[in-house]
């Protein structure tokens, strides 16, 4: 179980035997709940998009994994270990681009790997350490939120910030990174206002961290992602607000496509630009971006409006582009360290090249 909170959002809750989640898909017009007894539709939920966002995603994995396990039926130790290393292969190709994610069944698989306890004092294991790794990054959330406060400006009183996707409770365990920001200074008494950048094409921004902020009374205003320019232009932002999907030793940051430009406009707008994430999103095995890929989405997400949703809506698809032009949709980008303030993590904030200390932190 995870410690109460300010917020009642949790994506992803372990109940008796079995897996409770949000489907992200149809948010904010439906709140739907889907129960999951079974290993094979932790896979698929985390296939096709019913959990979202890097901590989410491997806290999802984590209680698959379990799952996995409590369905292999053997009493060979090395069958057994292998069948668990099978399935936490399938999870890392679910998304292989989020860092929280691969980290969340590495830790996993250390619980079975040279082991010498039973198999079923190892399902035991496995179960708490998925408990223990939710309950840690709720407190971890909490502790970037409460370390971005350090950074963001003293003046004015209250601040206005950008937001882009959605790095919020949706996406970790209830409490979120840069939304975690967010939700520290709202109960600070700091915070005067929310701009959502609606994040094309799958609007994260619009449809998750909007309905968030409607949630916990937060004021939000939507905007589409080419108004961010316009919003800094006119003196209504005073930070910007990023979370990251994965962070190279020097600081580059991959994170939903859009980012990169955000950041470009908040130096030109000498505004902060803040990266908010968990240690395990940082590789310190990558020494740059460079060595970071950046993964494709399917074409239809920008040619099909609402294309995300319409299977789980049995919505009318809407073409907005002529058949004939091609379609780029790269998933994310990538924010170089120079262009990023601080990198705020649950052991404080860092300037990009100061992230080594962590390692010997």
């Amino acid at each position: 179980m995870i410690a109460p909170s300010d917020t009642h959002v949790y994506p992803v809750l372990w109940q008796d035997d079995h897996l409770v989640l949000i489907d992200q898909r149809q948010l904010p017009e439906r709140y739907n709940i889907v129960s999951i007894h079974r290993c094979d539709d932790v896979v698929r939920s985390l296939r096709s998009g019913i959990v979202q966002g890097g901590s989410a995603l491997g806290i999802a994995a984590a209680y698959g994994l379990y799952l996995g396990a409590t369905e292999i039926q053997t009493d060979d130790p090395t069958a057994f270990w292998e069948r668990i290393e099978a399935i936490g292969e399938q999870f890392k190709q679910t998304r292989p681009d989020k860092a929280h994610l691969q980290w969340a069944v590495d830790t996993m698989l250390r619980v079975v790997h040279h082991s010498t306890a039973s198999i079923e004092a190892l399902r035991v294991q496995l179960l708490a350490q998925a408990q223990a790794m939710q309950a840690e990054d709720f407190r971890l959330c909490h502790a970037i939120g409460d370390f971005g406060l350090q950074v963001l400006p003293n003046s004015p009183a209250k601040l206005t910030v950008l937001t882009h996707c959605n790095h919020g409770a949706l996406a970790t365990s209830g409490y979120g990174t840069s939304l975690g920001m967010m939700r520290s200074l709202w109960q600070a008494g700091r915070l005067e206002r929310v701009y959502a950048a609606e994040t094309r094409p799958t609007f994260q921004g619009s449809r998750l961290t909007a309905w968030e902020c409607v949630q916990e009374g937060i004021p939000v205003t939507v905007i589409t992602d080419s108004m961010a320019a316009h919003c800094m232009q006119q003196g209504l932002v005073h930070a910007v607000l990023a979370g990251a999907d994965r962070i190279a030793g020097n600081g580059d940051t991959i994170s939903k496509i859009g980012t990169y430009s955000l950041a470009v406009l908040a130096q030109a707008h000498r505004l902060p630009f803040l990266v908010a994430a968990p240690i395990s999103t940082i590789d310190f095995g990558v020494a740059t971006g460079e060595g970071m890929a950046i993964a494709e989405h399917p074409p239809e997400e920008i040619y099909q409006l609402g294309y995300s949703q319409t299977a789980v809506r049995g919505g009318q698809q809407v073409t907005v582009v002529p058949g004939g032009a091609d379609v780029y949709n790269p998933a994310s980008d990538l924010t170089p360290a120079r262009l990023i303030t601080a990198i705020v993590t649950e052991k404080g904030a860092f300037i990009p090249d100061r992230l080594g200390e962590l390692q010997t932190a």
